[in-house]
């Protein structure tokens, strides 16, 4: 008989946070998209010291994301908003004064706690369900928004109080599928791996790292369900109102 699971831990994106619904929300209010509101800033606060083409920018962006995809997949690191900046000026032979390219940097770690995207259907209520019986912890990847932004979100939409711990990636200095991140997981609950169960939407660092270590897997399908047909998960989740009743019974 295995470990009775006491501990359960929690991808945020495309399963409890419902990503890119913030982009409708933008169009309505007259806002540029994200990705078009990162290119303006940039550009407003290079253009201050010295012009900028916007072609010439966006070639500087496609360089550097496609450097930040090639780390976060094949070294499991996600550059914060600062670095990746940082990376986009070195390429362009640009610089800006230290308090600019923090405040830029703010500003975009901001852009989806201004306009925030929504939770996914019913995730408030599985959690809040789950941790009356289960200790919780949050093990994310962080992309633009940062660690302390998604802790400002979920209290934004009343689940942080539901947490135990949180594993972020920019706070941890890896990303899944890396054991570091739940590693950090497990030490701020205090319980092992056999006693944990994860659940994220891409089989490959919510599935397959956790359970390299010994941990179950549980796939959310809610929003992303292309590995639905070729994951190893221990259950499949096609909705939050059954997660309690899948955890219990792996459990």
């Amino acid at each position: 008989m295995g470990a009775k699971i006491t501990a359960v831990t929690f991808d945020l994106w495309d399963t409890i946070i419902d990503d890119e619904s913030d982009e409708p929300k933008r169009t309505q209010q007259g806002l540029r998209s994200k990705l078009d509101e990162r290119h303006h800033l940039v550009l407003e606060a290079l253009n201050q010291h010295e012009p900028i083409s916007s072609s010439d920018l966006a070639i500087g962006y496609s360089v550097v994301n496609a450097a930040f995809v090639k780390c976060w997949k094949g070294n499991s690191i996600t550059w914060t908003a600062k670095e990746r900046l940082s990376v986009l000026l070195s390429g362009l032979g640009r610089s800006l004064p230290e308090v600019e390219l923090d405040a830029l940097a703010h500003a975009q770690e901001r852009l989806e706690l201004d306009v925030p995207p929504n939770p996914i259907d019913g995730a408030k209520e599985a959690v809040a369900e789950l941790a009356s019986r289960y200790k919780l912890c949050v093990i994310s990847d962080t992309i633009i928004t940062s660690g302390t932004g998604l802790r400002e979100w979920l209290e934004m939409h009343d689940m942080k109080q539901f947490f135990s711990g949180f594993a972020f990636s920019d706070e941890v200095g890896n990303s899944k599928p890396n054991r570091a991140m739940f590693d950090s997981a497990a030490s701020q609950l205090g319980t092992e791996f056999s006693q944990m169960v994860h659940i994220g939407d891409r089989d490959h660092n919510d599935i397959k790292g956790p359970q390299a270590l010994g941990m179950k897997g549980v796939l959310f399908t809610a929003k992303r369900d292309m590995d639905k047909d070729t994951t190893s998960a221990d259950a499949i989740c096609h909705r939050h109102a059954d997660l309690p009743t899948i955890i219990d019974a792996l459990a």
